[in-house]
Formats: structure tokens, C-alpha cells, sequence
């Protein structure tokens, strides 16, 4: 069963929020470092990123490349806008299917909650259409493949 909820909000906001049994320090850590992001952030089973840039600071580039081992592939291109550590991640993404889509404004929260950190994402995208596509294309899917695997990475278990 996924811990990762998705809801939406207005016309272009879907916000997902997800709980981890571990420290916000060790969950933001996860989502910056590349070596890290290069480990558990691949989606369904099968995929790997061999190319995972983070520079982890305001006006940082970021660029991760995922491919399918079988000719598929896609990536993302985006900024770093603030950060906040081990709170808050701003940043913009856009991914390229093979043209780039329009760009997906992201704030990213980690809250202690208990023993653990209750992450929330927020993100904000230009109209309607375009939030529609991204709801249709199982990203929630795949977002909750990758927390999985982080959860086992990591040795952490999804917090209930």
C-alpha cells in the first residue's frame, strides 16, 4: 500500500506529502545529494540515472538523466531557488519527453513529526493542461517506487 498522498488544489497545485521514520536532516539529505538521488530517485524497477547533477544551492543547476537500459530514456533540466537546511528545497523543473515541458514550480518541506519527518511537496504549475498530463502520467506511481527504495537504501521504514 503507498504512503505518498497526492491531492490537488485549485487548477494548477498538486501537493504530495509523504512520511518517513527518520530525522528531517536524513531525509533532506536524500533529496540533495546526488550520489544519494542516484541510488533511490529511478521510479519503477528497471530504471537506473546515470547522470544526477545537484548543486544543492541557490541558483545551483540541477539535471538528472534516466534511461530504461532499453533505449528509453527522458531528463530533467531545473534551478535551485533557496534551501533552507534540512527544512525547505525551492527549486523549477521542467522535464524533456523529449521536448521540455513547462516549468514546474516545487517547494519542498521536511517537518519532525514524532520520531520522524512528515515531507510535503508543493508544486505549481502553469495551467490546467499541464497539470492534467502530469496526473496521467503515473508520476505518482513512480514517486512512491523511489521512496520504497530509499526506505529500504536507507534501512528506514515508511512512518504511519
Amino acid at each position: 500500500m503507498s504512503k505518498l498522498v497526492l491531492t490537488t488544489e485549485g487548477d494548477t497545485h498538486v501537493i504530495v506529502t509523504r512520511r518517513f521514520d527518520a530525522p528531517p536532516e536524513a531525509v533532506y539529505r536524500a533529496h540533495m545529494d546526488p550520489e544519494l538521488l542516484q541510488q533511490w530517485c529511478l521510479g519503477p524497477e528497471g530504471w537506473t540515472m546515470p547522470v544526477c547533477i545537484n548543486e544543492g544551492r541557490p541558483g545551483g543547476k540541477i539535471r538528472y538523466e534516466w534511461t530504461n537500459g532499453a533505449g528509453g530514456g527522458f531528463y530533467l533540466t531545473g534551478e535551485i531557488l533557496e534551501v533552507d537546511p534540512p527544512h525547505r528545497i525551492v527549486h523549477v523543473e521542467r522535464m524533456h519527453l523529449p521536448d521540455p515541458t513547462p516549468d514546474n514550480h516545487v517547494v519542498t518541506t521536511f517537518v519532525a513529526d514524532g520520531a520522524g519527518t512528515l515531507m510535503t511537496m508543493r508544486m505549481t504549475l502553469p495551467d490546467a493542461a499541464t497539470r492534467k498530463a502530469m496526473l496521467a502520467s503515473g508520476m505518482d506511481q513512480g514517486m512512491e517506487a523511489s521512496y520504497v527504495r530509499l526506505e529500504r537504501i536507507a534501512g528506514w521504514k515508511a512512518a504511519s
